[in-house]
Parts: structure tokens; C-alpha cells; sequence
């Protein structure tokens, strides 16, 4: 599963260029949208939720997180005006890490306000990550995906844009299988998350 992803041949895209790009394509009649979120820590600076995350603000982190509600439901009237449906999948490792612990709070806003999130269990899927991890991923509809890139501090640093039709189809169908393999995000909350204790953290 997704070996074609790994074998395209890209196109590096700096962060400008990345979202440039992707805001094209989003608004170019794609019908849908499959984001598949591998990584277990980043960071996410100029995110005031994260900021406070980072310094060990528990509290102040998971109150922030309510600035995004208006940004959140704008953004999903505009996927529904324009006739995008958009799935989200998210692995987890177990033990969970801090930064997914924190983010997964911010994925539970976009699940109240309709957003499709599921989450798979990263030992359920130990088999096809026996040569590599499952992509990090981001799928324009039968036009364009791609590989979303970090720097070595986990900072968000552009992508690579892959444009080969057959290696897009590849992708799409695995990450359909895992998404429907997933859990439904609520269920797993609740069971894995809420009750977890604040996590000890302190980004420099």
C-alpha cells in the first residue's frame, strides 16, 4: 500500500508555493479531499492554542483552541459551497505523545462542527508499515496530492507536489481502505484522550 506515493517523481514546493498551489486546485471543481496525518509531534507556531502547549499552559491551551470555531465552520461551508467532501485520518502511536494528545483536542472542535475525522490505531496497521510508515498526505481530488514536509524541528516547510494520475488513484484507494478501517473519532476520544492527565511539555 501506497508504494507508488513513495516511487513518484515530485515537485518541491516552498510553504508559500505550497498553499498558493493548494488553493488552486482546491477551488479547480475537485470533488474531494483525503488528508492522511502520519507524524506524531510538530509544532505550530503563531497557533496561540500551541503556543500555550508549548510552555506547559494546559488549561490556557485547550480554551484557546475555541478562537478557531469561526475559522473551522467557514471553512466547511466553503468545502460544502463548492461540493468538496473532506476526510481527514489520523494515526495514533501509542503511548500517545503530548503534541497529539493537544491536537487531538483541536480535531474534536472540527468534529462538533461536522468535519469526517477518524483515527486508526498505528499497531493496526504495523503489517503495512513493515518497509515504511504511511505517508503524510494531503489529496486534491484525481488532480494533485501531496507530501507535506517538515523542517528537522518539526516545523511546517512546504510540500511535495506529485502529479502522476496513477500514483494519485494508488493513493486515493489506500487511504480509502484505512479510512474506513478507522475508528470513529469520538469513540476513541473518549476512551484514549479525555481522561489522559495534562502532558509535561516545554518547547523552546
Amino acid at each position: 500500500m501506497f508504494e507508488s506515493f513513495h516511487g513518484s517523481i515530485s515537485e518541491r514546493l516552498d510553504r508559500p508555493s505550497y498553499h498558493e498551489d493548494f488553493r488552486r486546485h482546491y477551488e479547480s471543481g475537485i470533488r474531494f479531499l483525503n488528508k492522511l496525518e502520519r507524524g506524531q509531534s510538530f509544532k505550530e507556531r503563531g497557533f496561540p492554542s500551541w503556543e500555550a502547549f508549548a510552555v506547559g499552559e494546559w488549561d490556557s491551551a485547550l480554551s484557546l483552541i475555541e478562537e478557531k470555531r469561526e475559522i473551522y465552520a467557514a471553512q466547511l461551508r466553503k468545502a460544502e459551497e463548492l461540493g468538496i467532501l473532506e476526510r481527514r485520518l489520523r494515526v495514533v502511536e501509542f503511548p500517545v505523545t503530548p503534541y497529539v494528545q493537544w491536537e487531538l483536542f483541536v480535531l474534536r472542535l472540527r468534529v462538533e462542527l461536522g468535519g469526517n475525522i477518524r483515527v486508526m490505531d498505528a499497531r493496526k496497521i504495523s503489517d503495512i508499515e513493515a518497509d515504511h510508515l504511511v505517508p503524510e498526505a494531503v489529496i486534491l481530488g484525481d488532480e494533485v496530492m501531496y507530501e507535506v514536509v517538515y523542517d528537522d524541528d518539526g516545523n511546517a516547510a512546504g510540500a511535495n507536489r506529485i502529479t502522476d494520475q496513477a500514483a494519485i488513484a494508488e493513493t486515493s484507494a489506500g487511504f480509502d481502505t484505512l479510512y474506513h478501517r478507522g475508528e470513529d473519532f469520538l469513540e476513541f476520544f473518549h476512551r484514549e484522550i479525555a481522561s489522559l492527565d495534562p502532558p509535561s511539555v516545554v518547547h523552546r
